[in-house]
């Protein structure tokens, strides 16, 4: 017994020694997709001890510091002979941190189109700064980019911005366009700027990389971060955005009220049309937790009016069977099927936002009504809800608000810690630092072959919409 028990021991140490060998070569494969850090491109800078050692505040809390090896793994899910895949390091405090607190200049700016939880972030920014480093200079950038070189400026305290989450907006000031990197950086360096904080989408994640590479050419300290705002949720790699759960959330009133003026016609048809101008994720979302929505139409799946299999069957079908249909169109749905010489639609969101895009849910309306009017003996009664700006404008619920307050603070403890050149997001639910560079390779999209669009086709019954021309196309092929 005794030598049987000493074979199991040795056993299961070879596979113990197995296992390490295999998970040590299966680590290597790895790839750490590290940001930029003031000391790669200024040598010789000085560090100095975290002020968070001795905030009364975090005396309590076992391991604050973060390590510097920590990382978080980009898939949390793969297959036993799968490649390594793509870390990011960690955001949090540092032990050591590479800016005198009493020296930090730091200013924040908002950029794009609004986005609950703006105010919330510049809150944030400032109390962290603050109450965790002890820093007292901070000043808010007004109007956006072109804030920089007009001399739009607003100091900001604690007290100044104590109470700014309770409201919709951003007390900054925002607007599209207006950025000329090298303009920007002279009043960076003029002013004496030395942690930059940007507050955008897409768009301005972009930009923000151009301020980042002309101030480390002209060997600037500056840390450079971004913090990701957009309620399209269309930015690459992370979970997902600041504004986009309040977006879903008060999408629902809008969705509630289209059910109701539906439900209580004869024949009625409530269209909604929700944000996305690329990404469909916050109709995605929004008509999952509805429950009474029938139809779901965004960006990333194709559908067509006409013929066996189109929309327009469907909703007839529809209202046979229940009476009444709610549809969610996200607004760059269906854009390809509107005639392009029809300017009657033509949509700006914003002044100074960049492309011209057809207003689709007016247009899916009218086409709804000429439909029926002219192929059948019903008469329909349609009402159709724009939210868009009424959802833009609103403060932040609870989840966002903390949401932003994360990620300020990591934003802030990057900053300190002497890295530049990032966006901070979260990946898997652990905030990261990502460079610039991933966040602007492409917009994030809804993936229809994912299981999360499977389950939305369960829960409306909808169709997929797809065109006969493309199966027969398909068919000639095989």
């Amino acid at each position: 017994m005794a030598n049987q028990n000493s074979v199991i021991s040795n056993n299961a140490m070879l596979d113990s020694a197995t296992f390490h060998v295999e998970a040590n070569k299966y680590v290597s494969d790895f790839l750490l997709e590290d940001v930029p850090h003031l000391s790669d491109y200024i040598p010789d800078l000085p560090t100095y001890p975290d002020p968070l050692q001795d905030n009364p505040s975090y005396a309590v809390v076992k391991q604050y510091y973060v390590n510097t090896d920590d990382t978080v793994a980009q898939q949390i899910v793969v297959h036993k002979n799968s490649p390594g895949g793509t870390l990011f390091r960690r955001a949090g405090p540092a032990q050591k941190v590479y800016f005198d607190s009493e020296e930090v200049y730091a200013c924040v700016v908002t950029c794009g189109g609004l986005c609950p939880g703006l105010n919330t972030v510049i809150r944030e920014l400032v109390c962290g700064l603050y109450h965790m480093y002890g820093v007292q200079k901070v000043l808010g950038i007004g109007g956006g980019y072109r804030g920089f070189y007009s001399r739009n400026t607003i100091p900001l305290s604690p007290k100044i911005v104590n109470d700014i989450h309770k409201r919709g907006g951003t007390i900054l000031g925002t607007s599209y366009g207006g950025h000329d990197t090298s303009k920007i950086v002279d009043s960076i360096q003029d002013r004496g700027i030395n942690q930059v904080y940007i507050l955008g989408g897409f768009g301005t994640q972009n930009e923000a990389a151009m301020i980042f590479e002309e101030i480390r050419k002209r060997g600037l300290k500056v840390a450079v971060v971004g913090i990701p705002k957009t309620i399209d949720n269309d930015i690459p790699v992370i979970d997902k955005s600041i504004g986009f759960d309040t977006a879903v959330e008060e999408a629902q009133r809008a969705i509630n009220s289209a059910h109701v003026e539906a439900e209580s016609a004869e024949n009625g048809i409530g269209v909604v049309k929700l944000m996305g101008r690329c990404s469909g994720f916050i109709a995605m979302y929004a008509t999952l937790a509805s429950r009474d929505v029938d139809c779901c139409l965004i960006p990333e799946s194709p559908f067509y009016l006409d013929g066996p299999g189109g929309l327009l069957e469907f909703i007839e079908k529809r209202l046979r069977e229940q009476g009444h249909m709610v549809i969610v169109i996200a607004e760059g749905a269906g854009q390809e099927l509107i005639p392009s010489n029809d300017t009657s639609n033509k949509n700006k969101p914003d002044a100074s936002s960049d492309d011209l895009f057809q207003d689709v849910g007016l247009w899916l309306s009218q086409k709804i009504k000429d439909h029926f009017a002219r192929n059948t003996k019903k008469t329909i009664n349609l009402k159709y809800i724009d939210p868009t700006y009424m959802i833009r404008a609103i403060p932040s619920n609870a989840s966002d608000n903390v949401f932003c307050t994360l990620l300020a603070q990591s934003a802030v403890h990057g900053a300190m810690a002497g890295y530049t050149g990032f966006t901070v997001g979260p990946v898997n639910g652990r905030n990261c630092y990502i460079p610039f560079h991933l966040i602007n390779e492409g917009q994030k999209r809804v993936v229809i072959t994912d299981r999360m669009w499977a389950r939305l086709l369960s829960s409306t019954h909808q169709p997929s919409f797809l065109n006969p021309q493309h199966i027969t196309e398909e068919a000639i092929v095989e």
